[in-house]
């Protein structure tokens, strides 16, 4: 499913895969909490890296994960 956002089109799939691997892992190891809400920096995150021509699903994760653990406020 694409939704347009602005002029651009975002791919919702995509993103909530990404999304979904990220936060699943952040959650095992308890640097977020193990609810169901959205974490927004971590979507945050994610939605800019797709923005920035990022497309798969897997590497969004991965790098997503990298980013949040690299700029987790104490």
């Amino acid at each position: 499913m694409q939704v347009e956002r602005g002029l651009q089109v975002l791919n919702v799939e995509v993103v909530g895969d990404a999304y979904s691997i990220a936060a699943n892992y952040l959650r095992r190891t308890g640097a977020i909490a193990d609810t169901l809400a959205t974490h927004e920096r971590l979507l945050q995150i994610i939605v800019q890296m797709f923005e920035r021509g990022e497309f798969n699903r897997l590497r969004l994760a991965n790098r997503a994960i990298a980013k949040f653990e690299a700029t987790e406020p104490v």
